[in-house]
Parts: structure tokens; sequence; C-alpha cells
């Protein structure tokens, strides 16, 4: 091997037996006892050793690193899985949606929550505005005089109401407004382009199908892949989809374009657009200020249960700040993307955002299981406590810091900074409830919302009291730190007594954070005014990927959806982060070179290589480019748009008898077909037998009605009622959008005809056949999305945890500076990541699997060590601005030893990483016998002790004491949380065998 590749050196024999880098050994006498903690942690995960007889031969390598083998654990699902229920998100604590007992509900009972919903909640306002839109339109179109105006479709003003109802904001409702008129007026202006083509020459109308066939397919294709690349114009492709069918499949067995309907389809959307908006300015007006503080209320009232918790935190708590942090960032993107008035300034709702997700990124830092003072002397102090994988630690320091071993620590010091510790978590929770309750008197809604009106909004008491909390604090922990006496280098190298001033400081930070919050909201309250309107304000490039909340639900998908958006973002980030090449350093002599050149160089192994400027210029790179993004799902949702739409259309275009086609509207069964399409999910057996059922139920009812009081428009209108109700909360609100809407559409579309046509065939028949279309309607997309390719939640899941761990992989290299500027948002991204997660492992309880049912403990099990693994790098991160390992004690002769230390650290982490995610993603069996991270860990703790050793005899002693201080303290952290990172690692790659299996 040559000397550029490798380089070999004698070990001089120490007394050392051949298991030597595996055996225990005791560190320096001067070593921390948070290296000792680590080692002794990493002793119990590699306690089966293996022989590993070096014959006295290192080798240092510049290239790839020294990959530690040991005898990997024996898998036991049963010990693996004992505590993984408490992991499962909320929505398991229910039995399975296809049980029989969740499946076939029992009437009552959903009955009973529908009505505690709609007369408590704002659902109630929402559902009255949805009906009173409907209903009005409803009403005009049982008039004959509103009939004949309107023309033969006069039923697509209500149609219309139903597809951009009152249901929402103002400024949502105005932008559904606009872009549904553009959307239908664009597919009315292609279907007639159409028509005049297919009938322009003799030739033409020989062809006259095939041209109005081919229009309809690239309307379709074209504006399918609008749909599923930008989310934001969903409402226009809607309605330019039904328009487009309406135009080319109505009406056209004659071979004579008929102006009049395209007149009667126009002017009847019109109406109904006119109709929704009117409503839904009169009837309880939101402006879309109440769901932004809705939201901050709620955040709010998640950080008072994280910083009261009178008792110990679980996991959901941390989950819900977690789902709050995400809760905030959709909320800021709502208010403006469209039109609110409001008396929050887009640029304050900002700023409130940014440091309302600090306080919750602060609080998540502030890990609970055991109680940080034994004994609290009143119930105002709030007890938290920290560190979950290890209960008892704060405890155990408290104790250790008061025993009598500490001879030379004051007793009185540390427990004035507990109570220090505890008068500042006071006032930090009643900052926040003052927060929220100012907050809430600017939006308007606190008498509805809260907080309670005893609670004060005046802010300068609040700030004035935490500053002095904080100043105390300060003084406490100064005298602490910059006292020999009362705390001695002792204490700085016990490890549980460092555990509680490093707790201390957290809460310190997060008091830093609320205190920003508290000077924004005071800033907020000096600059109060009248309600304005606010133009939407949201950039345009990503506005374009964004629609609000109420779109998101009427679409449906919202969580297939949300999860792909979400990680596109997390990998559009990660492209821009510089990882971290090693390149072979120099063979000098100390003296040659005054400092190790250790260059950072921009990584061929990074997630998006950097492309020169003029190969991006190239056509045909560009070509390649466009031809690789239609690879993607937008092209597949496409296609099977054009599959189903082109199939269902074919007895239109036909030129034998095709009476029955416009008899009875059949070309409904492309428009029901084209409404249930998702670029995402197609949805599953569940959804397959509720949509046609609620088709089957709309068609049933519409006979009823007219069957009742022979077409008596008292007797219908009131049987509208009747079923409507139901109907559009179902579709407006419930988890259900798409059934609702084949619901509503159904009795509205077959009922009105009955009216119409009641004096020809027999309405029984009529009913029948237009009920049968529309259910055909309905259930083909469903099968067809079965089998071409399927959304399976399951798989979905197994990509998302993939995913998830390249991205640790990838945060885990050191970052360059641009990064840590990146690092809050990388977190929030990745938080809602998890989220996303959770999301996908509830969708799966309503997958049928054939083979066995999927045992979703694994997958959650999985996600919660990956959560936690990314908590310890947090940590790490956090640790790091305090105390840099390659900047406090390390010299160039250290780092030269150290190095192929801490490589073979790193290495291993990263390689185990690439191997489970590559695995998980493919389904492919993990290799029983990975490097293994915790030798490699142990390995590096013990020569860095070694050469901590080393170094502190020729020490400068130009430090500054206080800071060397603090970085002992924060040394512990770190090596803590890197040492748990290991850990997980571990429990990741146990639980990873587990999914997909081991081989070897």
């Amino acid at each position: 091997m040559s000397d550029q590749s490798s380089h070999f050196r004698r070990r001089q024999r120490p007394a050392l037996d051949p298991g030597a880098f595996l055996e225990p050994v005791s560190p320096p006498p001067t070593s921390r006892r948070s290296s000792i903690h680590s080692i002794a942690q990493l002793d119990h995960m590699v306690s089966d050793k293996i022989d590993t007889e070096t014959y006295g031969v290192s080798e240092l390598r510049d290239g790839f690193f020294d990959a530690m083998f040991l005898r990997p654990s024996p898998l036991f699902a049963a010990d693996l899985l004992q505590d993984s229920a408490d992991t499962l998100p909320l929505g398991f604590d229910r039995a399975s949606p296809l049980t029989l007992r969740r499946l076939f509900p029992r009437p009552w009972h959903e009955l009973v929550s529908v009505v505690r919903r709609v007369t408590t909640t704002r659902a109630g306002i929402r559902l009255l505005k949805s009906f009173a839109a409907f209903f009005v339109a409803y009403v005009l179109c049982l008039v004959p005089a509103v009939r004949d105006w309107l023309g033969r479709y006069y039923y697509f003003m209500v149609v219309s109401v139903i597809v951009n109802h009152p249901a929402r904001s103002f400024g949502s409702q105005l932008d559904g407004a606009a872009l549904t008129v553009v959307g239908a007026a664009c597919g009315l202006g292609w279907g007639a382009l159409g028509l005049l083509l297919s009938t322009s020459t003799a030739a033409a109308r020989i062809g006259y199908g095939g041209i109005l066939a081919l229009f309809m397919a690239l309307f379709m294709a074209s504006i399918s892949l609008t749909r599923a690349f930008f989310i934001r114009f969903y409402q226009a492709i809607l309605s330019a989809g039904l328009a487009i069918i309406f135009a080319t499949l109505a009406e056209t067995g004659s071979r004579q374009v008929e102006w009049d309907k395209l007149r009667d389809y126009g002017l009847s959307w019109l109406c109904g657009q006119v109709i929704a908006l009117i409503i839904n300015c009169v009837v309880c007006p939101d402006a879309g200020a109440r769901d932004l503080a809705s939201t901050f209320h709620a955040a709010f009232d998640v950080m008072l249960e994280a910083l009261d918790a009178s008792s110990c935190r679980d996991r959901r708590l941390r989950r819900r700040l977690t789902r709050s942090f995400v809760d905030l960032s959709q909320a800021c993107r709502d208010m403006r993307i469209d039109i609110t008035v409001t008396r929050f300034r887009p640029d304050d709702v900002g700023d409130l955002r940014n440091l309302m997700q600090a306080v919750i990124r602060a609080l998540l830092t502030l890990k609970a299981d055991t109680y940080l003072f034994k004994q609290a002397p009143s119930d105002e102090y709030v007890t938290i406590t920290v560190e979950e994988p290890a209960p008892g630690i704060l405890d155990a320091a408290v104790t250790a810091a008061l025993s009598p071993g500490h001879e030379n620590l004051s007793r009185r010091a540390i427990e004035e900074l507990g109570h220090r510790t505890k008068d500042m978590l006071s006032c930090m929770s009643e900052s926040v409830r003052r927060c929220d309750a100012a907050l809430m008197d600017l939006s308007g809604y606190r008498k509805h919302l809260g907080p309670k009106p005893d609670v004060s909004s005046e802010m300068l008491p609040a700030n004035e009291k935490l500053g002095q909390a904080k100043a105390a604090f300060d003084v406490v922990e100064s005298s602490l730190i910059q006292s020999e006496e009362q705390l001695p280098e002792s204490s700085i190298q016990d490890g549980d007594v460092v555990q509680l001033f490093v707790f201390a400081r957290h809460v310190r930070e997060a008091a830093s954070t609320i205190e920003c919050l508290v000077d924004k909201v005071q800033a907020m309250q000096q600059n109060f005014g009248w309600p304005r309107p606010h133009l939407p304000s949201y950039p345009f490039g990503k506005a374009l990927h964004r629609t609000n909340a109420q779109t998101r639900h009427d679409r449906g998908g919202v969580t297939a959806g949300s999860y792909h958006v979400t990680f596109e973002e997390i990998g559009r980030l990660l492209d821009k982060m510089k990882s971290s090449d090693h390149e072979p350093m120099p063979r000098e002599s100390v003296g040659e070179a005054n400092e190790l050149r250790l260059e950072t160089l921009e990584s061929h192994t990074s997630v998006e290589v950097s492309t020169d400027p003029a190969k991006a210029s190239r056509l045909r790179y560009r070509i390649w480019r466009v031809l690789n993004r239609l690879q993607g799902f937008e092209s597949r949702y496409a296609f099977k748009v054009c599959l189903v739409t082109g199939l269902l259309s074919i007895p239109g275009y036909l030129e034998w008898d095709r009476g029955w086609w416009d008899a009875y509207e059949c070309w409904w069964a492309v428009s029901i077909s084209w409404l249930a399409m998702h670029p995402r999910v197609g949805g599953n057996v569940q959804d397959l037998f509720i949509r046609g059922f609620m088709a089957v139920l709309g068609a049933a009812w519409s006979a009823a009605a007219h069957a009742a009081g022979d077409g008596n428009p008292y007797v219908v209108a009131a049987f509208a009622a009747a079923y409507m109700l139901p109907m559009l909360f179902r579709f407006t609100q419930s988890s259900h959008p798409r059934s609702g809407l084949i619901g509503c559409l159904s009795f509205t579309v077959i009922s009105l005809r009955l009216q119409m046509e009641s004096e020809g065939a027999a309405p029984t028949l009529l009913a029948v056949y237009s009920g049968v279309a529309l259910l055909i309607g309905a259930t083909v997309p469903v099968v067809v999305n079965w089998v071409l390719w399927p959304f399976v939640a399951r798989h979905e899941l197994r990509r998302a945890l993939s995913s998830m761990m390249f991205f640790m992989s990838v945060i885990y290299r050191k970052p360059t500076p641009e990064d840590v500027q990146r690092s809050e948002m990388l977190e929030g991204r990745l938080r809602e990541g998890f989220v996303r997660i959770r999301q996908l492992l509830l969708l799966t309880q309503k997958e049928i699997r054939l083979r066995a049912p999927f045992d979703p403990l694994p997958y959650s099990a999985l996600a919660n060590s990956c959560e936690r693994f990314f908590d310890y790098l947090v940590a790490v991160r956090q640790s790091a601005l305090f105390y840099n390992p390659d900047y406090i004690r390390d010299t160039p002769e250290a780092a030269e030893q150290l190095l192929s230390y801490r490589r073979d650290a790193v290495a291993t982490i990263l390689s185990n990483l690439y191997i489970l995610a590559g695995a998980l993603r493919s389904k492919r069996k993990v290799p029983r016998y990975l490097p293994n991270a915790a030798a490699a860990r142990r390995r590096l703790l013990i020569k860095n002790a070694e050469v901590d050793k080393e170094m502190s005899r020729s020490a400068r002693a130009t430090d500054a004491e206080w800071h060397k201080r603090w970085s002992d303290i924060y040394r512990f952290s770190y090596n803590e949380s890197l040492t748990g990172c290991v850990a997980q690692l571990e429990e990741l790659e146990k639980l990873t065998k587990l999914i997909v299996g081991e081989q070897g």
C-alpha cells in the first residue's frame, strides 16, 4: 500500500490484552465525570466482545474509515416493542375503522356527536352559511320563471354554490369566486372552439367525435398537470374540467352546435357564485382573523401546559407542542395568501409566528420525567424536569450537590439557584398568559376564545417582573460559576451537578425567548388601530403551491398532500447545505505548518451536486430537466385522468343510437369521475363503498321526494333540507369531503331534473338510470387508482422513515456557517416531517391488507426513535454554541491525534444511517453485521481523555475562567448528546431489522 493511501506505524506495546479497545479501560484520573459516564454507557452497549488482535500495528488512513464489527444482539420483538404502544398516535386509542364497530357505527351516537359539534362550536355557523346559500339557490330553481330565464341547465346554479360554498372566510370566498368563474370561462371557451372546428367543414363533420375527443383529452391533460403542480388553481381547474366535459359531451348527438347550452351553463354558474358571495358577506361574515386568533390561543394553551406541568409531561404533550409549531406556520401562511380584514398586520403576524416558534423550540428542550425539585414550597411554583430516558437524574443531581461529599459546595447557593429558577418559570407562565390575553383583545375574539377576564393584558408589569427574575438568576448563576469556593472544580466534573446547571441555563434561554415575545406584543398594543383590509402578500412562487384551509379540506387527501409538500421542502433545504468532504492533509511537521489545514470542500456525495452555470443554460440540459420532472406523480395523475374520462366518454362520441346518453345525462359519470380523482390518493375499500352508496342514496332520495308530493315544490324543498344538512356537513367539515360532494351533487342534479322533466320519462326510471351513471363515475376512479400507481400508506410510511433517516445523516455532518443560519428553519421543517409521519401512520388503519393485519408498532417505535435521535442532534447543536471541541482545548497536535478517531466515530454513524435508509426504501434486508458506532464512540472518548490529560498540563492561563468553566459544563451535555445519538442508532438498527428483516 502506498504512502498516499495509508500510513503504518509501530505502536509501543503496553501491557494490554488483545481486546484493549473493547475492554473497560479506566480513564485518566483527571478526566471529567462526563467522559466516565459516557464510557460506562458505551461499555454496556459493547458488552459482547470479540477478539481484536492487532499484533501491535495500527493503520492511519486518510480515505475510508476503520469499521469495527461486534457480534449483534439477538432480536426479540416482544422486548423491542414492549413500550411501543405509548408511541402510537392518539387515533389508535379508538378501534380500527375497518372493524364492524367503526365501519357501521351506531347512528344514535354519531348523531349526538354531530349535533353537539354543530350547536356548541363554530361548525354550526359554517353549516348555516353553506346550507343557506344552497337552499336559496335550490328554491330559486324550483320557481318556473327562474328556470325559464336560466335555461335548461339551470341546476348548475346550485352546483356552482356547492363547489364554492360560502363556509369560508371572505378572502377565500372572493378568491374562489374569481377562480371558478375564470375556470368555467376557459373550459367553455375551449369547448366552443372544439365544437366550432368539428363542424366547420364536411371533412371535420366526418370526424366530429374524434375532434371533440382530442380537444377534451388535450384540455384534460393540461389542466390535470396544472392541478397536480399548482394547488393554488385547484378551484379554477375543477370548474374548467366540469365546463369542458359539459361542452364536449352534452347535446352532441345531433352534430349541431347548441350555443344556447353554453349560455345556460355560464349564466347559471355566475349566478351561483353571486349567491354564495352574498351569503358569505351577510350571514356571520368571517374576515379571516378568527382562525388566526384561534391558532394563537391554542398555541398559548399548550405553552402554558408545558410550563405549568404539575404532573409528569408525557410524550403526547411534546407532540402537541410540535403540532402547534406546525399550525403557527400554517395559520400565518393562510393569512398572507388571501385577503383579510384584521388589526394584525402581516409583518407583525410573521414576527409573532417566529417568536412563538422560538418559545416552543425552547420548551421542547425541557424534557420531563422527574421533578426538578423534590419539594415545592408552594403550589405556585412550576415543576419541570429534564432528560426523559434517565429517570431520577435530577433528583440525584440535587442529592449529589447537597451531599456531605461536596464539602466545599455551598448548600445555600444551590438552593438559591433552584429558587431563582422556579421564580423565573413562574414569571414565564404569567408572561405567556398576558400575551394570550393581549392578542385576544387585539383580535376582538377574547370573549369567544378566552382567556378569562381576570387575566390582565398589561404587558409592562410582566416584562419588568420577568426581567427582574432573569437578573436575579444571572447573579446567582454567575456567583456559582466564578466562585471556586461555592462551586469547586470537583463539582464541574460531576455529571449530576452539571446536568442541573445545563437545565437551568435552558430555562434561562427559554425566558429570553418569552421576553422577546412580550416586547413584540407590547409594541403591537402601542400601535393599536382599527381593522383594515390586507391584500395577499405571500410570495407568488410559493403561493402557487399553497391554498387556504377550506380549499385544502374540500380537495381531500390533506394528509397525503401535506406529507409530500413537507418532505419536498425538507429536500430543498438540504439541497442548499454544503456537506464536508475529507481531503487528505499534508504530512508536515508541526514546525513547518502553523495550523492544521483541514479545508472544507463541497462534497461529491451531497444531496445535490452543484451544477456549472454554463451547463445549466444548455438546451439539452433544460430539456432533460423538463422530461425528468414529467416522470413524477403529476404525469401519472394526468394519464389516469385522461384514461378514465376518455373511456367513460366513448358512448358520447359514437354515431349509433345515443338518445339515452342525452336523455339521462349520462355524461355526469365523467364529471363525477373528474371530481373524485385526486393527484395523490385514490381511496380504499371503505371509500369505494361509501362513495357508491352516496350516489345511490342521492338518487333514491330524489325519487322519494318527487314521489311523495308528485313533484310539489314545497315537498321537494322539505326533502332537500332534510337530506342536504347532513350531506353538506360531510362535504364541508368532515374528513370525507369527496363522498359528501358526490352525495350533494347526486341529489341536486337528479331532483332538479325530475322537476323539469316530470311530464316526460317516468321519474323512477330517470332516477335509476341517472343514479347508475353517477355510481359508475364515483367508483371507476377508485378502481383505476388501485391498479395504476396506487397510494399505499404503509409503503409511503416506510419511504418517509427512510427519507427521515437520510435527512438525519445529512444534518449530523459538521455544518457550515450558512447551514447554522438555516438550522432553525430546517429544524421546523423536520419537526413538521415527524407530524406528517404520524398522520401517515393513522392512514394505515384504513387500508385492507390481504396477507395479514398491518402491525403499526414497529413503525411507530422507529419514528419515535428517529425523533429522539433528532432531539439529541438539536442538543448537540445547542451545546456546541458554548462548547466547540475544535476551539476550546484542541491544538493542531491534538487534532491530528484525534482525527482518525473522530472520522471513525462520525463515519460509522453516517454509514449505518445510509444502510438503514436504503434498506427501508427498497424493503431490503439489513446486513446482520454493521459497523458498531458504540465501539467507535468509546474509542474516541478514551483517546480524547488521554489527549485531554496531556493538554491540561500545558493549558494556557489566558483562557477566560468563566468561559472555560461554562465550556466544561456544556462539554458534558455535548458528549452525553452524542452518546445518546449512538444509543438511538442501535435502536434504529434493531427496529429496522424487525421491519425489513435481517440477512447474514
